[in-house]
């Protein structure tokens, strides 16, 4: 394993050399905040999306699926406090003009921020003394509110500002009662999505960890109020379900539950689960009890009622919420830190991505011993087109010398790789070489299918 600060900068650098993740608009220097998914990237993120639908949705009978729009009515942004209270502590430097975090410039002075008000935290920077990165004086700490804000239709006035959603929540509890009316679910019940998010951080950084476009996995789980702590133990297993599933080392997860003074005001419970990244321990996702808050907010500012009748005992009430919901990018690079993987072999040093099989964005790499024998090439691609059209996520690959191939799948995280040889046309065996070993065995074409089919799920 890396060293811890040095990790990151492998990370980095093998995302991009393998294609998983590249800095948006890099011919033109990078866009800050902003970062694209490369072929792997999306195979990866798919799977891990998959696997978070299969398990929150799927596997259940109480989850009902939601794609809602990234923009909604923008009284519903008032509605949820996102207009009003959506902010970040914002602090300027009075020579340069530059912004910064104010909470991340007390945090770098060793200062925790943990609970703080604005005030408080201007009043610290003034009491001990800190300046800017650049060395200036700080002006006073401000609230900055972190919607991206745009204008629906042809004019752009006060009457037709509109927000990109800064959580994939609002659309939920939006369409809370549509699918109360057209679904008929009883309560227990959840709705999910996966979808972008939008948040004009002041300061992104450390990779895909705080970023301006994200993409989130949420449930809102509608519960009878006597029922919630029940609930929010069962939704707190089945996060730690989830990262056992996906790969992430649970001995680098921990469960960080947030003081009352630090909750928002609507909570009555809120758990962080943190990760040791490697840049240090940090929020991975979190799960919130939200109380009525959310829908009865909507109400108040609709004037309709989401409400919600026990059909058998008539009881009338506003269900309350529990939310787990996670970043798709920090599930990622906590991943990538948990399966970054250097060993020794044949005395060179090796890295590898310990990926869990059915996480791997490939699952199988196909490759002709040589390439300029039309032989093997011909019989390779035959086992290619029969372990592709049943698995999908396969590759043939046949550039380079048979060692640099097989580097290359052990950087892309590819748990088995395939090759025809001479043999081959003799005996239609292949060589199957396993990611996490390096060991080989021979295995005859007609068992690859069922072989596979055991150790892929």
């Amino acid at each position: 394993m890396a060293h811890q600060n040095e990790l990151m900068e492998k990370i980095v650098a093998l995302c991009k050399r393998r294609g998983f993740i590249y800095q948006n608009s890099d011919i033109y220097g990078g866009f800050a905040g902003s970062w694209d998914y490369g072929p792997m990237g999306v195979l990866l993120a798919n799977n891990i999306k998959a696997l978070w639908w299969k398990m929150f949705v799927t596997d259940r009978e109480d989850m009902y699926g939601l794609d809602s729009s990234i923009i909604s009515h923008p009284r519903s942004w008032k509605a949820s406090g996102h207009v009003d209270g959506f902010n970040d502590p914002l602090v300027e430097d009075l020579k340069t003009h530059k912004r910064y975090r104010a909470d991340h410039i007390l945090e770098q002075n060793d200062i925790n921020p943990e609970g703080m008000s604005i005030e408080q935290m201007t009043l610290s920077i003034r009491e001990n003394n800190i300046t800017s990165p650049d060395g200036n004086e700080l002006g006073d700490v401000k609230a900055f509110n972190m919607m991206f804000k745009t204008y629906v239709g042809a004019l752009e006035s006060e009457d037709s500002i509109a927000y990109l959603r800064p959580e994939t929540a609002g659309g939920i509890f939006l369409n809370y009662k549509n699918i109360r009316d057209t679904m008929n679910p009883k309560l227990p019940f959840g709705i999910a999505q996966i979808g972008k998010a939008f948040r004009n951080e002041i300061a992104p950084r450390d990779f895909i960890f705080r970023v301006r476009e994200l993409e989130q996995m949420e449930v809102e789980y509608f519960i009878h109020p006597s029922s919630w702590q029940e609930n929010f133990a069962l939704w707190q297993q089945a996060s730690w379900d989830f990262i056992r599933e996906v790969g992430i080392a649970k001995d680098a997860v921990y469960e960080h539950e947030i003081g009352e003074a630090d909750r928002a005001h609507y909570s009555q419970k809120t758990i962080d689960f943190e990760f040791d990244f490697p840049f240090g321990r940090k929020e991975l996702f979190g799960i919130a009890y939200r109380g009525d808050f959310d829908l009865s907010n909507q109400s108040r500012e609709s004037g309709v009622t989401l409400d919600y009748t026990n059909l058998e005992t008539k009881e009338k009430i506003i269900p309350h919420v529990i939310e787990p919901s996670m970043g798709l990018g920090r599930i990622m690079l906590a991943l990538f830190s948990s399966v970054y993987t250097e060993d020794t072999m044949n005395d060179e040093t090796r890295v590898y991505l310990k990926f869990p099989p059915r996480i791997a964005p490939l699952k199988i790499a196909v490759f002709p011993l040589l390439k300029n024998k039309p032989e093997l090439v011909a019989k390779a691609r035959e086992v290619y087109a029969v372990l592709k059209k049943k698995f999908g996520n396969v590759i043939f690959d046949d550039g380079g010398n048979i060692g640099k191939r097989y580097r290359k799948q052990d950087e892309i995280g590819t748990p088995f790789a395939i090759t025809v040889d001479f043999e081959s046309l003799e005996d239609d065996a292949v060589t199957v070489r396993f990611r996490d070993t390096g060991e080989q065995t021979r295995m005859p074409i007609a068992d690859l299918l069922s072989y596979f089919e055991a150790h892929l799920s």
